[in-house]
């Protein structure tokens, strides 16, 4: 059995390469130019955009994602900062695997050798999903070296549960249905990615990607509590990975300083349900960072 993430053949790699290119040129600003960033585990790839000074920004995409899961955000933040959005290794984009990711501190240590590589120190990290979550085991192991981070109904917060699995199977089903069955079917299964017309035609290609990378791992009351940085978390009212309403008062309880907020009527599907709400949210909060108030 194959450890590493991969399609299951070159003609599919190579079929989800030109579909991924072209979507790149269409959605990404800045050109489509990658950056490339060698680590222990393969090659990630980067593409940056926005301003040439400033913080920057580093978007980090959800499991099954990358760099062009952020197209509703990345020209929008860069208007006063610079922003790189990443095609993290193990994930299905541009970047390759060469090397298992097989536990959470391998996941840190890739991001953490690809931020070094891209010449990063200091960077907001915004991850949705897989990303949040690695996110915030990256501040737990290196604690301080992010400015802040902003979390959008992150893994990490509890156990994996059924809930999630029939959200995620049905979601899959859907999204290889008729383009018009699908769009229908996205408010009955809460995923509104099923209506994104610049998503979605990714979707069957990455049928064919094969993910191995470890789940993301409750973190206990401690753990939460020991994030020093500015934070940001941002909960789907429907998540499908927990009960938003606890999982706020918890955070609430143990990390006092969180600025927490559920999004009416979103699911795991947040970052895409609601763009407008959630990039005000972020540059709000990218602000209030940068000038001293959180």
């Amino acid at each position: 059995m194959k450890t590493i993430s991969a399609f299951t053949s070159d003609r599919a790699r190579e079929r989800f390469d030109v579909a991924y290119r072209a979507a790149l040129a269409r959605l990404l600003p800045g050109g489509t130019a990658p950056i490339r960033v060698t680590t222990g585990f393969g090659e990630a790839v980067a593409y940056r955009s926005g301003e040439d000074t400033g913080t920057p920004v580093v978007l980090l995409p959800g499991a099954g994602g990358n760099a062009v899961t952020w197209y509703h955000y990345a020209e929008r933040l860069g208007r006063r900062r610079p922003v790189i959005a990443l095609d993290p290794i193990g994930e299905p984009g541009a970047a390759r695997q060469t090397r298992a990711l097989t536990t959470e501190r391998d996941v840190v240590t890739c991001l953490d050798e690809t931020l070094d590589g891209l010449g990063l120190d200091g960077a907001h990290l915004v991850g949705m999903s897989y990303g949040g979550w690695a996110a915030l085991r990256y501040e737990l192991e290196f604690p301080g070296r992010a400015a802040s981070l902003t979390l959008l109904d992150p893994g990490g917060f509890g156990a994996i549960g059924l809930r999630f699995w029939v959200w995620l199977f049905a979601g899959g089903l859907a999204g290889v249905s008729p383009r018009p069955v699908g769009r229908r079917l996205a408010g009955v299964v809460r995923n509104a990615t099923l209506r994104d017309d610049e998503l979605m035609p990714l979707l069957p290609l990455t049928m064919s990607f094969r993910r191995r990378l470890p789940l993301p791992a409750a973190m206990s009351d401690a753990e939460l509590g020991a994030v020093t940085v500015p934070h940001l978390v941002l909960l789907g009212e429907r998540s499908a990975l927990y009960r938003s309403a606890d999982v706020a008062e918890r955070l609430r309880r143990v990390m006092p300083a969180a600025r927490v907020e559920i999004v009416p009527g979103a699911s795991h599907d947040l970052p895409v349900h609601s763009p407008d709400l959630v990039a005000d949210r972020i540059e709000a909060f990218l602000d209030a960072c940068e000038t001293g108030r959180r």
